[in-house]
């Protein structure tokens, strides 16, 4: 059985728009947005699209699944795409980014300085909100080169899928806040009366920040700032101007979870703040989600058929017939005595019995002698049986888990269409699987579809 959403996300008539320029894949961390982004890529370039793939993970794995050795900051075309369209795919680089950035918008002396900074390195490195914006920054770059005609934006790992919205305006704030304008008002008053200013004005601030941050430190960051001057305006005009290409109609959003209580509560959390922003919401991309072809067979039944076989009995035992497993002794026994009643033939001929019955022993001694003791001893059909009915009532158990779960998310947003992607067995590790999550996606927009019937 596989229910399937009664509000169906109509994935190929999104991806075949040519209207449609950008498809953000977001959600909380480790719900399968890499793989959707790329399976969603893959399809569309296949589907005659010419698509790039941007993609924060940096696992190895997507690579050699696109039949890439390796993936960095430039758009490498993937091989093996059938069909008229192309497929190139990138993994963000956010320091190189950053360095492309400076290179871009300063004098290759000043660039020097300030690809040289300490402060510098670390903030391109590690800086809070820094991967975010770098992969905003990204967005508009290759928006802007207008090189491919549909982007598909994995956003970066983090613990809220809110940060890919609210990072680069923290970022954005703090290059252009009054701390770095503070600090960067001597370098604007310029040589001795800079220096006067800063000593008479700024004594006590930069005192007081020297013992909070180091000495070193405070003077890597007045230097950072200092060569950073004609820049600052800028990072919050591209965070500005990207923040605006994401609310525009060409740009679509994905929501991706998984049927867990955290992973569709963060769902839910990202579907209301998109809301908020005015930013186009196309669906939700549910995956990992499981089914059972044996689903009229419930739980309970299940685990009631595997107690009645380690009980001895029978499931679905015809009237009459109960008790005929594990009960057959006392008719055995009962046929046994009526063959060695008086008269008959072994109380007639008792030495013959006694001689077959030493035969027969030493035969089974024999034959245990002769055994290898490394044969597996065979499971017996019952034990495997109320094996299996067990495995199958946890199946069913987590069915019933996963739709009431998703039961609750599509009571608070019924407006909100679902593409369900089922469980897989293992990890995607080529373009088949890629293709293959792909057409689950395509064919989850076909409507509601009720197999439990077979």
């Amino acid at each position: 059985m596989s229910l399937e959403p009664a509000n169906p996300l109509a994935v190929d008539p999104l991806l075949d728009d040519p209207e449609t320029r950008i498809v953000v894949c977001c959600g909380s961390g480790g719900v399968g947005k890499t793989t959707t982004a790329a399976a969603l890529g893959l399809r569309a370039a296949e589907r005659g699209r010419r698509v790039v793939v941007l993609t924060i993970d940096p696992a190895r794995r997507l690579a050699q699944s696109m039949g890439i050795d390796s993936l960095d900051n430039v758009p490498r075309q993937v091989p093996g795409v059938e069909g008229e369209g192309e497929l190139h795919a990138m993994m963000l680089d956010m320091k190189r980014t950053f360095d492309e950035i400076v290179e871009a918008h300063a004098d290759p002396q000043r660039a020097r300085a300030i690809l040289e900074n300490p402060f510098y390195q670390s903030l391109s490195s590690g800086f809070a909100g820094t991967q975010e914006y770098m992969a905003m920054e990204k967005l508009g770059q290759l928006r802007a080169a207008d090189a491919w005609d549909l982007i598909v934006v994995d956003t970066p790992p983090s613990r809220s899928a809110l940060d890919f919205l609210d990072a680069p305006k923290r970022l954005g704030s703090f290059l252009d806040g009054k701390l770095i304008r503070l600090l960067m008002a001597p370098a604007k008053v310029g040589g001795r009366a800079g220096m006067r200013f800063l000593n008479a004005g700024m004594s006590m601030m930069t005192g007081v920040l020297g013992k909070l941050l180091g000495g070193q430190l405070l003077r890597d960051v007045q230097t950072f700032v200092a060569a950073m001057d004609s820049m600052f305006g800028g990072f919050r005009t591209r965070a500005d101007a990207t923040f605006q290409l994401l609310q525009a109609p060409g740009t679509a959003f994905l929501v991706v979870a998984a049927p867990e209580r955290d992973a569709l509560r963060e769902a839910a959390y990202f579907v209301e703040r998109l809301g908020a922003e005015r930013m186009p919401l196309a669906g939700l991309v549910l995956n990992r989600v499981h089914s059972s072809g044996a689903a009229r067979l419930s739980a309970e039944q299940a685990l009631a058929a595997a107690e009645n076989l380690d009980g001895g009995g029978i499931v679905d035992q015809p009237p009459g017939k109960a008790g005929l497993v594990g009960n057959s002794a006392p008719e055995a026994a009962t046929d046994r005595a009526t063959s060695s009643g008086p008269g008959s033939p072994a109380d007639q001929d008792g030495v013959r019995a006694d001689t077959a019955t030493t035969t027969a022993e030493e035969a089974e001694g024999a034959a245990e002698e002769e055994k290898d003791p490394d044969e597996e001893v065979p499971v017996p059909v019952e034990e495997l049986a109320a094996g299996l009915l067990r495995l199958h009532a946890e199946r069913m158990r987590l069915l019933a888990r996963e739709q009431r779960t998703r039961d609750r998310f599509t009571a608070r947003h019924p407006e909100v269409p679902v593409a369900e992607v089922a469980a897989l067995p293992g990890d995607v590790h080529d373009l088949a699987g890629l293709r293959a999550i792909g057409t689950c996606l395509a064919e989850a927009g076909t409507g509601p579809v009720d197999d439990g019937a077979a």
